[in-house]
C-alpha cells in the first residue's frame, strides 16, 4: 500500500476531523460552502481583494449570516454581499435545492403509499449510505411536524392577500372525490409575498373558507386593505363574514373570461375583449366608469344580455382604482397565485388520485413551503409609500 503524504485537505480541516470525528461534518460543511461562496464573488466581481483592475465589476461589502436547515441540523453560513448589484451564490442555492428535493421526494413517495421498505432502498440511492425503515418512519414523523409547523407558524400584516381555490382528487369511502385546495398568499409592507396558508376538505362550501380564513385571523394576519379573489362560490359569504370591512377586488383576468359566455356571436370576442381591457386600463376610476357606461351603451342592442351583465359585473373589477398605481398590476388579479397553483399541479399530477385529505394537504403543504421559501430569499415584490395612506378616500 502507497503511503499518501499530500492530503486536498487544508491542515485545519484535518485537525477538526481528527479531533472531533463525525461531529465536525456540519462545521466542515460551513467552511467548504462558504470559501465556495467566497470564491465565487471573488469571480463574479472580476478582481481579487483590495485589487484595483478596470475590469472589476462591483466592491465587495462584507458577509450576512443565513441559517439553513439540513439533514445535519442547523448551519449558519456567512453569505458574501456586494454594494450594488444582485448577486447571490449559486453554492448554497444549490445545496438548498438539494435539500428540498429530498423532502419532496421522500412526501411524494409516502403519499403514493410506497413502503418503508423501498423507501429506503430509494433513499440510500439519494444519501449515499443504509437507512433503516424506522429511520424512514422518523424521517416522515418529522416531515409532517415541520409541514404542520409551516402551517401553524405567526403571520403578520399583509395589506393585499389573494385567495383562489383549485381541486385534487381524493379517494374517499371507495370513491374518488374532487377536494378542494384553498390557497392564500399576501404582501407585505417590504413589498415581500408570503404563502399564507393552505386547507383541504372535500368541498369548497362557506363553512371550509370561513374556517380558513379564521385560521389566517388567528395565526396574526392582520392590516388587511384588499382582498383578491375570483367569485368562488362560498367565498364571498366567507369573507364578509370574515373580513366585511376590506375591500374586494374581483379578479379581472377571470372577469374577462366570463364576458365571453355572454358574447352572442365569435366574430365579437376580440371587440369586446378589447373593450373591457380599456375599462380596466383607464388612468383612473372616473375614466373606467366612462368607458363602462359607453360599452354597456354601445352592446345594449346587439348583445343585450352581455350589456346587463357588464352593468353588474364589471364594477366588482375596479375596487383597484383606490390604490397606487404602481401596485395595481399586481393586485388586480389573482394571476400570481394562478402561477403557484399551476406549479402544484405540476408536481401533484404524478399522484393521479391521493389515498385521502391528509396525503394531499402533504405534499401541496411541502410544495407551497419550498415556494415561500424562495420568496423570502428572493427580490421585493412591489415597494411601499409610507408617507401616504395606501388606500384613497372615497
Amino acid at each position: 500500500m502507497t503511503y499518501q503524504e499530500d492530503f486536498t485537505l487544508p491542515t485545519e480541516l484535518l485537525s477538526l476531523i481528527a479531533a472531533n470525528g463525525f461531529d465536525a461534518v456540519p462545521e466542515l460543511i460551513r467552511i467548504v460552502i462558504n470559501t465556495a461562496m467566497q470564491t465565487e464573488r471573488q469571480r463574479y466581481l472580476r478582481a481579487a481583494p483590495y485589487q484595483r483592475t478596470p475590469e472589476r465589476l462591483d466592491y465587495a461589502n462584507g458577509y450576512k449570516p443565513k441559517t439553513v436547515k439540513t439533514r445535519l441540523g442547523e448551519i449558519t453560513f456567512d453569505v458574501p454581499q456586494v454594494r450594488e448589484s444582485g448577486f447571490y451564490p449559486e453554492a448554497l442555492e444549490k445545496g438548498l435545492r438539494s435539500e428540498r428535493a429530498l423532502v419532496m421526494t421522500l412526501a411524494e413517495m409516502y403519499i403514493q403509499g410506497v413502503s418503508t421498505r423501498k423507501v429506503t432502498t430509494i433513499l440510500e440511492r439519494l444519501c449515499g449510505t443504509s437507512v433503516s425503515a424506522t429511520q424512514v418512519s422518523k424521517a416522515i414523523a418529522l416531515l409532517d411536524e415541520s409541514l404542520e409547523a409551516w402551517r401553524q407558524r405567526p403571520l403578520c400584516e399583509c395589506p393585499y392577500v389573494t385567495l383562489d381555490a383549485r381541486y385534487e382528487k381524493v379517494r374517499q369511502d371507495g370513491q374518488v372525490r374532487d377536494a378542494a385546495v384553498l390557497i392564500a398568499t399576501g404582501i407585505d409592507l417590504q413589498g415581500k409575498r408570503h404563502l399564507l396558508g393552505v386547507s383541504v376538505s372535500l368541498g369548497e362550501h362557506e363553512i371550509h373558507w370561513r374556517n380558513f380564513l379564521e385560521s389566517l385571523v388567528s395565526r396574526g394576519l392582520r392590516g388587511v386593505q384588499l382582498i383578491t379573489s375570483d367569485d368562488h362560490p362560498g367565498l364571498n359569504a366567507a369573507r364578509v363574514a370574515v373580513f366585511g370591512g376590506v375591500t374586494w377586488q374581483r379578479c379581472q383576468f377571470h372577469l374577462q373570461q366570463n364576458a365571453s359566455a355572454y358574447v352572442p356571436r365569435r366574430a365579437m370576442l376580440s371587440d369586446v375583449a378589447a373593450d373591457i381591457r380599456a375599462i380596466f386600463n383607464a388612468p383612473d376610476r372616473s375614466s373606467a366608469e366612462i368607458f363602462l357606461e359607453k360599452t354597456v351603451a354601445k352592446y345594449e342592442k346587439t348583445a343585450s344580455k352581455l350589456a346587463r351583465w357588464m352593468e353588474e359585473n364589471i364594477p366588482e373589477g375596479l375596487a383597484v382604482f383606490a390604490f397606487p398605481a404602481a401596485h395595481r398590476r399586481l393586485i388586480r388579479t389573482t394571476n400570481g397565485l394562478e402561477r403557484v397553483s399551476r406549479e402544484v399541479r405540476r408536481r401533484t399530477r404524478v399522484v393521479g388520485i391521493f389515498p385521502n385529505e391528509a396525503a394531499c394537504l402533504r405534499l401541496v403543504s411541502a410544495i407551497l413551503m419550498e415556494i415561500d421559501d424562495a420568496w423570502q430569499t428572493g427580490r421585493i415584490y412591489l415597494t411601499f409609500e409610507r408617507e401616504e395612506p395606501l388606500q384613497k378616500p372615497k
